[in-house]
């Protein structure tokens, strides 16, 4: 619900922020594969205009490749997903529900046995700190943006 609320640079701004993480994650298994490290990178620079959706599309369907050929790698995979979905709310706002399902399964398959329901719990509340700050803070952001970021 609150994921509805807000407007589309500050679910941008914190898909972005939120991403990272998810990068450790695919990469301790997978440390050659910058596909969806490249994929975060050029959601970055298409946030702020600077590349068409074209370019940033063909960085976000590699992330979902490297996603696929993370096969029976549960963290990996999800983690990369998570990624993708962050990139791709540039796109559509809607994506970001995306960052935080495949995010938190890539947690749970990373995470100790028995300690799921802590990491779910902290995560989740982490997700939603910071989606509360950049929703008070958004227009405080001192960037550049895609123009249609402004739209809806």
């Amino acid at each position: 619900e609150l994921i509805e609320q807000q407007k589309h640079r500050t679910l941008v701004t914190w898909a972005l922020e939120s991403a990272p993480q998810f990068l450790d994650i695919f990469e301790q298994k997978y440390p050659e594969d910058q596909r969806p490290r490249q994929a975060l990178e050029i959601a970055a620079v298409w946030a702020r205009g600077e590349i068409k959706m074209p370019e940033a599309k063909k960085a976000i369907h590699a992330a979902h490749n490297a996603a696929t050929a993370a096969e029976g790698e549960y963290a990996a995979q999800a983690a990369a997903r998570a990624v993708g979905h962050a990139a791709a709310t540039v796109h559509v706002p809607t994506h970001a529900i995306g960052l935080v399902l495949y995010g938190l399964t890539a947690f749970v398959y990373a995470s100790d046995p028995g300690q799921a329901d802590q990491v779910v719990e902290g995560e989740l509340q982490r997700f939603y700190q910071r989606l509360v700050y950049w929703q008070d803070n958004i227009d405080k952001l001192e960037t550049t943006w895609a123009p249609f970021l402004f739209r809806g």
